[in-house]
């Protein structure tokens, strides 16, 4: 009998998916299907480009975060985009961001050339070396090695480490038999990326980086699933943003001695939920595409001097989303509309403002204008416009 057995018994490389309870089902469900929609989601490459951006900044500091890197989104967006300049004292952080990046840029494309790409124990080591490239480590910690000394994780104490190399062997086999229906390959790749995450936490291998590593695990189960690169970072993204409730969570596993449906119910709820933000995000996005395709189209062949500044201020009123001005402050949203009404009286915007409000793409209230956008949500629920 090897140590681990009687330290940690729950360590059974099985789950009973009869104790998941249905609306966690249903939540895995309708993740996969918000996943299908990003995947076929049409968008301007410059619009999906930053998105793209967006979120892995948010996936990369939300693994780095937890672990405590202090730097925010608006910095992490901007190291990316080679913009931020930090004092040598904190250099350290956008190291750990360097290294979480190359790591995610190795799996996917790892993950675009083989499409299935199997974990292996050499593979976890490698992510472990990539999360500690350049860090300041104590001397017993080593970058990609399993530990040969006992850890504790506030009161958890980890598994054995005479055991860990042969408990990481176990976890990948496990993983790679792990039976995915191909018409539910997004709802098991969700359910095998959590229980993979769940399982290394307990084993816990090495002497630093273990969160980051299980994170990286998580990342490359999900993008093998098929859920596209944005919302394959938003279950870190999730942990970081419910801090208390994923080490709660995670403390209550070991409590349950293997029972982790909880923690799956946990993940899997909040994982639809940074899927609606996300979704929502994305169709704001189409909206405003589709706005501006319809607005020059109702201006179509109209060429004169009261058409273009009509079109523009159709188009760069909507810049302000859904929130009323005053006339008198059109000239003020944009420099393009101060320099169309510098020389115009204020009868002439008025006549503009009618103009669109006749087209139906402007709404005079008591308040002020608005760009008039839901007259193309052609299926929107009959309600007031808020």
């Amino acid at each position: 009998m090897r140590t681990y057995e009687k330290t940690h018994p729950w360590l059974t490389f099985q789950i009973d998916l009869r104790l998941i309870e249905y609306e966690t089902w249903i939540a895995l469900g309708e993740a996969q299907s918000k996943c299908e929609h990003i995947s076929g989601v049409p968008l301007r490459p410059a619009v999906a480009k930053q998105l793209h951006i967006v979120y892995l900044a948010k996936g990369v500091l939300a693994t780095t975060a937890i672990e405590g890197n202090t730097l925010t989104e608006s910095e992490v967006i901007k190291h990316l985009e080679g913009k931020l300049k930090l004092p040598p004292s904190k250099e350290y952080l956008s190291k750990e961001i360097d290294n979480i990046i190359a790591a995610c840029e190795k799996i996917a494309t790892d993950i675009l050339i083989r499409d299935k790409a199997e974990i292996s124990v050499e593979k976890i080591k490698n992510y472990n070396k990539f999360v500690l490239d350049g860090m300041s480590l104590d001397e017993s910690i080593v970058p990609g090695q399993v530990r040969t000394y006992s850890v504790g994780v506030g009161g958890y104490r980890a598994a054995p480490a005479e055991d860990c190399e042969y408990l990481l062997q176990k976890l990948c086999s496990w993983l790679n038999e792990f039976q995915i229906p191909e018409n539910n390959r997004i709802t098991f790749g969700i359910l095998k990326a959590i229980i993979a995450h769940i399982y290394f936490a307990w084993i816990h291998p090495f002497g630093d980086g273990n969160g980051r590593t299980a994170r990286l695990i998580e990342f490359q189960i999900l993008l093998e699933a098929g859920i596209p690169t944005p919302a394959a970072h938003l279950l870190s993204n999730f942990y970081n943003q419910t801090r208390a409730g994923y080490y709660r969570q995670l403390d209550k596993t070991t409590q349950m001695k293997g029972d982790i449906s909880d923690f799956i119910k946990y993940a899997s709820t909040g994982f639809v939920d940074q899927l609606k933000e996300q979704l929502n995000i994305i169709r704001l996005q189409q909206w405003d595409i589709v706005w501006r395709n319809y607005v020059h189209e109702m201006f179509k062949d109209q060429t004169s001097e009261a058409a273009v500044r009509q079109r523009r201020l159709a188009l760069d009123l909507s810049f302000i989303t859904d929130e009323t001005i005053r006339i008198s402050k059109i000239p003020e949203i944009s420099t393009r509309m101060a320099a169309a009404y510098a020389k115009k009286t204020r009868k002439t915007m008025i006549r503009d403002v009618n103009k669109l409000i006749s087209m139906g793409l402007m709404e005079q209230t008591k308040e002020g204008v608005r760009a008039k956008r839901e007259v193309i949500l052609a299926f929107l629920p009959a309600r007031k416009f808020n």
